[in-house]
């Protein structure tokens, strides 16, 4: 066939001609071509304005909220100086409350400080696993058909008046706490936090009775974050563990609490913070006292919270109102180091 009677087959410009021995020739930097703007150069350069306004809404949150948080603190330092300057003690290590007379104050918040960290820590250390254990049996054992109704009762907890659970504790749970508080006080009271301390273990306005139902308040908090978090474990994770023969426990232990350790432990301190600060409950069941603090479980006392609670009737006068305002500002203080530390621990259980 002669060249006239050849029909040229024209070759994309983005199609690579072959060379005779099957290499791939003529391929250039002209011949690649890419489009002006990637999806990725079009993502940052239109920005719509439902973006924009809800991204300057965020930031102005965020700014908003720190902004109120050193109001909250400026405005406790302002008040608590001139209350600070007329105490006779020192505010941190003593263990007096004396502040009707203005020109002869002494006050320290020493004991304040120890009951809350103790009615605190021992709300938490009640609550911690049996709210592991309902977040770990609504997400991995209950029945489908019960697991809503049993997430919203125990959620209910969470809606009841703190002053509810304080008659609850002094009308109901101390009478039936007493004879556990005495066997523990007869058996164990060689152990300083079970020994015989400033409270009435027959009337039960003690810390044991205090904390145990706060343990009460705080445990639909941490169950449901941590609920939450159990809920969301990648469902390929626990399938290849039941793969691999792992029981249905194993596959809890090895798979579900690595995956929101990080989560319990965030909804444990939220319910920390909520014990820290809690009131009305603590008014009603602890017992002042004008003995020393002993760190035992027995001991009356009050908290930072319910001393506050206590003084209402002094706030009319701006000196009395600033020694409480005072011991305000240090529950403010260890609210903080609390979230400090919890962020602390769960950035390590990340790493």
């Amino acid at each position: 066939m002669s060249d006239a009677h050849k029909t040229s087959v024209p070759i994309a410009a983005d199609e690579p001609t072959r060379s005779g021995t099957g290499g791939v020739t003529g391929i250039t930097e002209d011949t690649i071509s890419t489009p002006p703007h990637s999806p990725e150069q079009a993502r940052k350069t239109v920005v719509r304005p439902g973006d924009r306004i809800f991204s300057s809404l965020a930031s102005g949150s965020a700014v908003l909220i720190t902004v109120i948080i050193g109001a909250i603190a400026v405005f406790l330092v302002w008040r608590a100086v001139p209350a600070l300057q007329r105490n006779q003690v020192n505010f941190l290590t003593s263990r007096e409350w004396v502040t009707q007379d203005i020109a002869d104050m002494a006050f320290g918040v020493l004991d304040l400080f120890q009951v809350t960290v103790l009615v605190s820590f021992f709300a938490l250390f009640l609550a911690m696993p049996v709210a592991l254990g309902i977040a770990i049996f609504l997400t991995s054992y209950c029945p489908e058909r019960l697991r809503k109704p049993l997430a919203y009762v125990i959620d209910l907890l969470a809606a009841v008046p703190s002053i509810v659970y304080g008659l609850w504790g002094m009308l109901v749970l101390a009478p039936f706490l007493r004879p556990v508080a005495e066997w523990l006080n007869t058996s164990l009271g060689w152990f300083p936090l079970f020994a015989t301390g400033s409270g009435s273990i027959v009337g039960g306005g003690t810390i044991f009775t205090a904390g145990i139902v706060l343990a009460v308040m705080i445990l639909p908090t941490i169950a449901a974050v941590s609920r939450e978090v159990f809920v969301q474990t990648p469902v390929a994770q626990i399938e290849g563990a039941l793969a691999l023969g792992a029981t249905r426990w194993e596959v809890v232990r090895t798979t579900v609490i690595p995956f929101g350790k990080s989560g319990y432990i965030s909804g444990s301190m939220l319910g920390l913070g909520r014990a820290l600060g809690e009131t009305m409950a603590l008014y009603l069941i602890l017992r002042t006292t004008s003995q020393s603090f002993s760190w035992s479980l027995f001991d009356g006392g009050a908290t930072i919270a319910s001393k506050i609670a206590l003084g209402y009737a002094e706030f009319n006068n701006d000196i009395q109102a600033g020694a409480y305002i005072a011991a305000g500002l240090v529950l403010f203080v260890l609210t903080f180091v609390v979230n400090a530390a919890a962020r602390m621990i769960v950035a390590g259980k990340k790493d």
